[in-house]
């Protein structure tokens, strides 16, 4: 199992916040396990967290990336992990991603997108890599160096600086939302936004959407690790 996952709440300046994150792991466990471990704390700890959240987040990630390749020098070179996360701050969900892993929402039935996916074919993924220095080439799929399924990810030393950390982030206002999942790609490659949405819209209980979920996509097919969270809000 290469995959991890976390959820808090923390009390950062005052405020309650709440954090949720799926780590896949790739060449081993050890990335995404260092995710789990470290990421949030890292964010919550930033001193700009509150007042300007969205640099606090960028900021953490690529420090917590910088950590964890200064912390291992020598082992695990090819090992690396996928990050797909959500801050609830008062109103404002910010949504941090990196790699293939995906945060989708619930609005009045709609499946609602809040990241895109890290994948080497991605024309502007393409091209930041070509300007690096760096190639992709076709190997069952797109590949960064001909190895690496995803455009970005923690680790994967081998391949900086082609493969970054930095996460793309997207904001949206909590008002409406009824819950979002947040899983690795194990489940999106059998299931669609709309069908995930659909599967569990009716499911109240957050656990028991996360293992209808999970049972749905090795039923499909799915031959990959899966971690799935889904969160949901009160709007009443």
């Amino acid at each position: 199992m290469e995959d991890f996952y976390e959820t808090r709440i923390s009390e950062v300046d005052g405020q309650m916040v709440a954090f949720f994150g799926v780590f896949d792991g790739h060449g081993g466990a050890r990335t995404a396990e260092y995710l789990k471990n470290n990421l949030f704390k890292n964010l919550s700890s930033h001193p700009d967290f509150i007042r300007d959240t969205k640099t606090a987040i960028v900021e953490a990630f690529k420090q917590t990336d910088a950590d964890y390749l200064h912390e291992d020098k020598v082992h695990h070179k090819d090992a690396g992990s996928t990050a797909s996360t959500a801050v609830l701050l008062g109103d404002r969900l910010l949504v941090a991603n990196v790699g293939d892993s995906r945060v989708v929402a619930c609005r009045a039935g709609s499946a609602i997108p809040l990241s895109i996916d890290h994948k080497p074919d991605r024309s502007d993924e393409r091209q930041r890599i070509e300007e690096a220095g760096g190639f992709i080439i076709w190997a069952g799929t797109w590949r960064v160096g001909g190895v690496l399924a995803v455009s970005r990810a923690f680790g994967d030393k081998l391949l900086k600086p082609y493969v970054v950390a930095e996460p793309e982030i997207q904001e949206e206002e909590i008002d409406g939302v009824e819950f979002i999942i947040v899983a690795s790609d194990g489940l999106w490659n059998v299931l669609s936004n709309k069908d995930a949405v659909a599967l569990v819209q009716d499911i109240t209980d957050a656990e028991a959407a996360s293992r209808k979920l999970i049972q749905e996509a090795y039923a499909r097919g799915s031959s990959d690790n899966i971690t799935c969270v889904v969160v949901r809000f009160d709007n009443s």
